[in-house]
């Protein structure tokens, strides 16, 4: 373990273990959740619900998990700016947030079931408000880029211990080996990513300590709510750096959602064989770790301005080569290419974004940037079902997305254009910074 975080400090290392504990979930609410809550609310087949309102149903669900989250991200975030608030909120959504994800494992039925796999992703997307603004304290400007990097690489290979727990259990379920009950298989896959994500972020909750932070009485809700209205305003009017990122990052985010929302969806349409999907889409995960840590390894040469270039122009190319797509072998080749972007892009935004905003107000910047990651996919999805709809192939529905590519390339030069942070603000620091 110690060479595989060797460039780590103790800081750095505990923040990073965080993205190897929630990427577990993640990866769980992307590939067995959606069977697990399937399989409660149709049941057998003659009782509960329908299967067309059991989607109608998950879909309203997520839809409404992701206005509640994208609105109280930046009140969360405003208020843990203050100081000594951050540390006690995260571990807060944390550990509430594990509770209620083993919950979700013995929940008796798909309603309850589905309120509380809302509860748990409310949470978990709260943590990760708290979670990226905390990088300000846990590093320096010339780190940022290698330890976000190294956070995305071992969160994608990480996150596939418990899964590998979780699919053992499902595939030992009813539905295939039977050798053990549904409910079963859901409490297993469930406590052991529950107990994962908090026992690998024990140690951030035992060494962070927030350095940045502003002055001044508790904020109340009302409060926290016109002052983030008064910061959206100072981006699009003064800190216009920021604003035309915020908007280039909308735009390619976009882009790499919606190609990982709709992986299955491709395979689907394409008449793919299911076992070989997973198995490249395990193959993506690592893929991903390793182009994580090629970029991260590349940032201490090269601008991260220029490295993200790369990255929009790379899956630029994964779209058009989307064209080609027509067998299995065309469908891994789309699928490493996508690895080898895939964690870079998210990783280096994460630590582009820190680098150009006030860190004593990370929490609430890092709130509204969770907005505009939160609307990631969902144009990009409008363009795939516009196509479908017009009778076009899933081929030209993935290539359009290259739109969304050049766009955020475009928008993102002009965000370039303007000068660094802004350092008017008063970035409040103790000796411990110059510890790290």
């Amino acid at each position: 373990m110690s060479k595989l975080f060797k460039n780590l400090n103790k800081k750095e290392l505990s923040w990073v273990l965080y993205d190897v504990g929630n990427s577990a979930y993640t990866l769980l609410a992307c590939a067995l959740i959606p069977i697990w809550y399937k399989s409660l609310a149709i049941g057998n087949g003659s009782g509960q619900i329908s299967s067309d309102k059991a989607t109608a149903y998950y879909s309203l669900a997520i839809s409404i998990m992701t206005v509640i989250s994208a609105f109280i991200g930046p009140v969360c975030g405003i208020i843990a700016d203050r100081r000594g608030m951050k540390k006690i909120m995260f571990s807060g959504s944390v550990v509430l947030g594990v509770a209620a994800c083993i919950l979700t494992g013995f929940a008796p039925s798909w309603m309850f079931f589905i309120v509380i796999y809302v509860a748990t992703k409310i949470l978990y997307n709260a943590s990760l408000v708290f979670y990226d603004s905390m990088i300000n304290d846990i590093t320096t400007d010339e780190r940022m880029d290698q330890v976000s990097s190294y956070g995305f690489a071992w969160g994608y290979l990480g996150s596939c211990v418990p899964f590998l727990a979780a699919l053992a259990a499902y595939i030992c379920g009813p539905d295939m080996l039977g050798l053990i009950s549904n409910r079963m298989s859901m409490i297993i896959g469930f406590t052991v990513t529950g107990i994962w994500w908090l026992a690998v972020t024990i140690p951030l909750m035992k060494n962070y300590k927030q350095i940045n932070y502003t002055d001044g009485e508790k904020i109340r809700i009302f409060d926290g709510i016109i002052s983030i209205f008064r910061t959206i305003k100072k981006i699009a009017t003064k800190d216009k750096k920021v604003g035309l990122f915020l908007i280039a990052f909308f735009l390619y985010i976009d882009g790499v959602g919606t190609i990982i929302d709709n992986c299955i969806n491709i395979g689907t349409d394409l008449n793919l064989n299911a076992v070989g999907q997973v198995i490249f889409l395990l193959f993506t995960q690592i893929v991903a770790c390793i182009g994580s840590l090629i970029f991260g390894r590349l940032s201490k040469n090269y601008d991260t301005i220029n490295l993200i270039y790369v990255c929009i122009a790379g899956y630029f190319v994964v779209c058009i080569y989307a064209l080609m797509l027509k067998n299995l072998i065309s469908f891994g080749i789309l699928a490493f290419g996508v690895g080898c972007f895939q964690g870079a892009i998210q990783a280096l935004s994460r630590s582009y974004f820190a680098k150009i905003i006030p860190a004593e107000n990370s929490g609430e910047y890092f709130g509204i940037y969770d907005i505009f990651a939160k609307g990631a996919s969902f144009l990009g999805s409008a363009v795939i079902a516009g196509v479908k709809f017009a009778g076009g192939t899933i081929n030209v529905a993935v290539a359009a997305q290259a739109i969304f590519f050049a766009l955020g390339f475009i928008f993102l030069q002009y965000a370039n254009r303007y000068g660094e942070k802004n350092t008017n603000s008063t970035i409040i620091k103790n000796s411990d910074f110059a510890k790290l």
